[in-house]
């Protein structure tokens, strides 16, 4: 169990953390929320030990680990894909040495009752326990599994860092991450750059991950999958809920709805009791007794009001000028970097009013037909048309990145304004949260957040009626998705979206585009509809594929001889005698766990510790109970 004590911490004059209290209990699954810069990732560095506290404590429980993923990766670009990702195995070698070294002296030493011999006891069990975990015997198998549902391929393997963007760098160390096992994972927006695929294959993963999940992320649908407790972050404080973010959006809502009843309340009491003690006062016989009254009010706790940062952004696209009915084609569109081929004869169209989103892998063209659309970029052969009097909106994945830093919010968006809009700018800035001082801030002291609302405020410079956006929500928060998204779907312009956000896309588009193997297939219905039909598709293809196996693996299948047999049947006793046990254990913990006081024990996190790490086993267990099963039945 980790716990954070009265932890302050002070930012030049603002106080980021004001004396909170925080206990996760292993097995958590939390979901970290809360406005961009209002301390999720201070936390997270707080909790790995990579800031420190100006007052307060934080305990962490002896001999565990604590894995970090944040945003602001070392890496070393020289080193192949596969070598990183093994790198997680080193904890691996270094706790085998220890095993042996304590294994040895309980073999040698005799001072059984001493706390010297009590801590190697300590130790086997620790290290045993993490061993079981990570399992080193499967490591070659998990590295290689972890990478592809990352979405490298076998032939990435071999390739080095310094070969991949940024995006899949990061994926390196993600998978690295998880390949650790730590007990403690915290995750810092771990979505960003990762691809539709990619990110379902993650929440699936991280669903049933054993050890303890502390997320950030901005995608509510990865959130909700995910965990079961939110702990939000606002003005200094934190705020605990025991669900995920869906339901913690409502109980928020309820609480807050309570405190200021009670907060009105307590008002009234306090203007009836001011009021009599002014008139008692001017009583010279009732004076002590004011006075009395008085000393009692200035005793009363008084009720504190949550001032929740709601300000956000005022998005209205203007009304879209008519354009021709056909407003982009693409027609046998090819686009080579060299020898990389990414489209090939890709045939494209979109009409006056079409709502399209385009998805699929990182590396699979979708930003790179965008450009083509525009014509920020050629076609290597084939032809783009434009249809007559389209006039495009282009909000670019780096664009918030691009923006001059030396200039001042203003400057960008005045160098940026047509001469009959430059009135409008400070209106327009304001409606995108920069107001009064704001606007002179230089774009190097913005944070992502801020860049990505000033890069999406120029779309309001000039008249537009088709919208391309390619990741517009990265480094928005969830009340500025929320925005965008609204004034999207209100938007009576022809829109092009490039996104990763199953969240956002819900419900804004009507046909998703799939970019895969150079080329593209298109989907009428939105994002929840292409996924279903996806996993149709997908689950179609690994019957099929494996049904191919058993056939041709059924004559690899070797005999087995009577010994072989007796062994494995042997081994089978022997594995269910051990569940049948296990799972009695287990059913005798879920009847104390139901016990409050239970709950409430100081031994509970060391106890669901332990009760987690037999489901773990049970569920390895079941898998080669089956598998020697098979071996029998064979």
């Amino acid at each position: 169990m980790i716990q954070l004590q009265q932890v302050y911490l002070q930012y030049g004059n603002r106080v980021l953390f004001d004396k909170i209290d925080l206990t996760i209990v292993p097995g958590e699954k939390i979901g970290l929320v809360g406005r961009n810069g209002a301390g999720k990732s201070t936390l997270l560095r707080l909790l790995a030990g990579e800031s420190k506290p100006d007052e307060g404590k934080i305990l962490l429980p002896k001999g565990i680990t604590i894995g970090y993923l944040h945003q602001d990766l070392k890496l070393r670009l020289e080193k192949k894909v596969i070598e990183i990702a093994q790198e997680a195995f080193d904890e691996i070698k270094t706790m085998e040495k220890q095993l042996l070294y304590v294994n040895e002296q309980l073999g040698e030493r005799t001072d059984y009752e001493s706390d010297a011999y009590h801590d190697l006891i300590d130790q086997l069990t620790h290290l045993t326990e993490r061993l079981s975990i990570i399992q080193p015997e499967e490591a070659v198998a998990e590295t290689e599994r972890i990478l592809k549902g990352l979405g490298f391929k076998q032939t990435d393997f071999e390739r080095t860092l310094a070969e991949f963007s940024g995006g899949w760098q990061m994926r390196v160390e993600l998978a690295k991450l998880l390949l650790q096992k730590p007990d403690y994972l915290l995750l810092d927006e771990p979505t960003n750059h990762l691809d539709i695929e990619s990110i379902i294959w993650l929440e699936n993963f991280l669903k049933v991950y054993p050890g303890t999940i502390l997320l950030i992320s901005h995608d509510k649908q990865f959130l909700d999958s995910i965990t079961t407790r939110t702990v939000e972050v606002e003005m200094g404080k934190v705020f605990d809920y025991k669900a995920n973010y869906s339901k913690y959006l409502i109980l928020r809502e309820e609480r807050r709805e309570k405190l200021l009843a009670t907060y009105e309340n307590q008002q009234k009491v306090i203007a009836e009791r001011e009021k009599t003690i002014n008139r008692f006062m001017a009583k010279a016989t009732k004076t002590k007794m004011a006075q009395s009254m008085q000393k009692q009010l200035n005793k009363m706790e008084r009720v504190e009001l949550d001032v929740a940062d709601t300000h956000t952004m005022k998005i209205r696209f203007p009304p879209s000028p008519r354009s021709a009915q056909i407003v982009l084609k693409a027609k046998e569109v090819s686009k080579d970097y060299g020898v990389i081929k990414v489209l090939d004869k890709v045939d494209f169209e979109v009409e006056r009013g079409q709502r399209v989103a385009f998805v699929g892998q990182n590396g699979q063209g979708k930003t790179t037909l965008a450009k083509l659309l525009i014509g920020e970029e050629r076609v290597s052969s084939g032809q783009i048309e434009i249809g007559q009097s389209v006039q495009i909106g282009y909000y670019a994945q780096n664009q918030a990145e691009n923006l001059d830093s030396d200039k001042t919010v203003l400057q960008v968006m005045e160098d940026m304004a047509p001469e009959d809009m430059r009135t409008r700018v400070r209106s327009i800035l304001g409606a995108f949260m920069f107001s009064g001082e704001d606007v002179d801030k230089k774009v190097k002291v913005l944070s992502g957040g801020e860049r990505a609302r000033l890069a999406l405020s120029m779309l309001l410079l000039k008249p537009i009626n088709t919208l391309l956006l390619d990741e517009p929500t990265n480094h928005l928060d969830m009340l500025s998705k929320d925005v965008l998204k609204q004034a999207l779907l209100n938007y009576d312009g022809t829109l092009l979206v490039v996104s990763h956000d199953r969240e956002f896309l819900k419900g804004l588009t009507d046909q998703v585009v799939e970019f895969r193997d150079r080329s593209i297939k298109t989907f009428l219905g939105d994002i929840d509809y292409y996924l279903e039909k996806r996993a149709f598709d997908n689950m179609r293809s690994v019957e099929m594929n494996t049904q191919q196996q058993k056939v041709a693996e059924v004559p690899k299948i070797p005999v087995l001889n009577l010994d072989q047999v007796r062994t494995i049947q042997r081994n089978l006793q022997n594995l269910e005698k051990k569940i049948e046990k296990t799972e009695t254990l287990v059913l005798e913990m879920e009847s104390q766990m139901a016990d409050p006081e239970k709950y409430n024990s100081p031994e509970y996190p060391q106890f669901l510790k332990i009760y987690n790490d037999h489901k773990s086993w049970l569920e390895s267990a079941y898998k080669e109970w089956e598998s020697m099963s098979v071996q029998l039945e064979v």
